[in-house]
């Protein structure tokens, strides 16, 4: 851990069989839209030959970890490789469609923040509890990784030793807990860490913002190909999907529409 710049944006992106570091760059250019002076940093294992769309590059400090079983076991590092003071980790499918840099100053009410309570398309709060079963059946905090601040704290490190505990421990939650998915993922880990540590320090839930704008298909009420029912533009860096203006933290979910997405950021 070496900070070296009071705060910025992380983007974790580890390659499989999707090419996540092409979202990430996707993402920062979206995000560099509308704060051309943000500082962003990608943290990856991947050899980046062109790192005009970062400011900043780093490799995981304990190497990748993750397996075909454990995907996401990466995600701890975060905190141990963020090169700045306050962080905000953003989800390498996401875009940003609006300003969010005044933000900061509502996150520094708490150490660390995880964004609770998604929203839709039309920005209505989702209702569908298909993708939540294990949150429903556990009482867990309705949280969302895809946007977590932090700044360098105690508490904040034990946060993240405590996601590491979870994601290395899966198999006993599956018989502490119900409904549990045979393999872990990040916002169960966040959610179960959340309650160890005390979840009225890790959620701000009675503010307007931070809200995932998430487009799976149970929650946009659409077939699994969401973008084959519903019409969406981009126009100098909003998004709108069937004429509603995308709140700023947009979920696409559909890791191959970076493609499409890209000519509206060149």
């Amino acid at each position: 851990m070496h900070v070296t710049h009071e705060k910025g944006y992380l983007i974790l992106a580890v390659n499989t069989d999707v090419d996540y570091v092409r979202c990430a760059r996707l993402l920062s250019r979206s995000l560099k839209f509308w704060h051309p002076h943000s500082l962003v940093c990608l943290l990856t294992v991947q050899k980046i030959d062109n790192d005009n769309d970062f400011d900043i590059v780093k490799t995981l400090p304990y190497k990748n970890q993750a397996t075909k079983d454990n995907p996401y076991a990466n995600d701890w590092q975060c905190f141990f490789a963020s090169p700045f003071r306050e962080t905000i980790k953003l989800e390498a499918d996401m875009l940003i469609t609006g300003p969010i840099d005044h933000w900061w100053t509502l996150l520094r009410n708490k150490e660390l923040v995880i964004s609770t309570g998604a929203v839709d398309y039309k920005n209505q709060p989702v209702v569908s509890t298909k993708y939540r079963r294990a949150f429903e059946a556990n009482n867990l905090p309705d949280v969302y990784n895809a946007f977590t601040y932090w700044r360098l704290s105690a508490f904040s490190k034990d946060f993240f030793m405590e996601v590491k505990h979870v994601f290395s421990n899966w198999k006993t939650y599956i018989e502490k807990l119900k409904k549990m998915p045979p393999n872990p993922d990040t916002d169960l880990a966040y959610a179960i860490a959340s309650i160890v540590l005390g979840v009225e320090h890790c959620v701000l839930p009675d503010t307007s913002y931070p809200h995932i704008v998430h487009m799976k298909s149970a929650i946009a009420q659409t077939p699994q190909e969401w973008y084959k029912s519903l019409t969406w533009e981009i126009d100098q860096g909003q998004v709108r999907v069937n004429g509603y203006t995308q709140s700023p933290l947009w979920h696409y979910h559909h890791k191959h529409l970076v493609k499409d997405f890209e000519p509206y950021y060149e």
